[in-house]
């Protein structure tokens, strides 16, 4: 394909993704309230445990990776979810678009959608707990995001290769497999605390780095050398897996039949 068709295809599943969630106001209601909650109650849990504001930040920003993850995760998620409730997935595949087109405009949605809460969330961090989210700087900030929508982008094409082989009953990895990715990747502590073969599968998780590297900026010792680096090239690795395995669960379904049961 010319590169033009190949941004036209990406910007259809892109305006498909961003019509369907503005007219979901309800969807829309529960992508603010959850981030808004989680860091109202993890803010006041840190003023009543009287942490430090070394420590306090050091919650915060976890709470926050949460919040950008799994906004955007959702979204990529959605691409095969929202065609599954609504039993056309033959039709997805039918039209002119690969499972990059699907991914990409998909994850272009959840980094919008990742970008506002990010904001919301950190004027509402300043605002109730004297928390400056951008004091490490432009750089630092943006290559913390680039690692938080990079984790999204890969968890949520695995979802979407199961939700391909097991139809519905892989729904609950939508919801279940970033918040297990992110409790390996230390949100709320040092991955060090963690038992030792836990703390071997953190290392493989790139958010690990991307947390570490901007927590170094908050006074705290970094536990890895290179963590920026490191993070880019795991997600790199990572993200040509999912897509082939995401590839690969869509051929299987079409011979199997699967794409058809799960359409009408």
């Amino acid at each position: 394909m010319s590169l033009r068709a190949e941004a036209l295809a990406v910007w259809a599943v892109v305006l498909r993704n961003t019509l369907m969630g503005v007219r979901n106001l309800f969807f829309f209601f529960e992508l603010l309230f959850w981030p808004v909650v989680g860091v109202l109650s993890i803010g006041l849990m840190t003023r009543f445990l009287g942490l430090t504001p070394e420590q306090s930040a050091f919650v915060l920003v976890g709470t926050i990776a949460l919040s950008v993850v799994n906004v955007c995760q959702l979204e990529v998620a959605y691409a095969m979810l929202l065609d599954v409730w609504s039993k056309s997935v033959k039709h997805q595949f039918m039209a002119p678009i690969g499972v990059r087109h699907l991914t990409v405009g998909a994850w272009l949605v959840g980094i919008a959608r990742g970008l506002v809460i990010f904001v919301l969330l950190a004027v509402l961090g300043r605002w109730a707990f004297g928390f400056a989210l951008g004091a490490p700087g432009i750089a630092v900030v943006g290559a913390f995001l680039a690692g938080c929508f990079l984790t999204a982008w890969i968890v949520g094409v695995l979802v979407c290769a199961l939700v391909t082989i097991f139809g519905t009953r892989a729904e609950a990895f939508a919801w279940a497999s970033v918040n297990l990715v992110l409790v390996l990747a230390g949100i709320y502590y040092p991955v060090s605390v963690l038992p030792a073969p836990m703390a071997l599968v953190a290392k493989a998780i790139p958010l690990t780095y991307f947390l570490d590297a901007y927590r170094a900026h908050l006074g705290f010792a970094p536990e890895f050398a290179a963590p920026v680096a490191t993070g880019f090239a795991l997600s790199a690795v990572y993200a040509v897996l999912a897509h082939w395995a995401f590839h690969a669960a869509v051929e299987r379904a079409r011979r199997t039949g699967l794409l058809l049961k799960m359409s009408e």
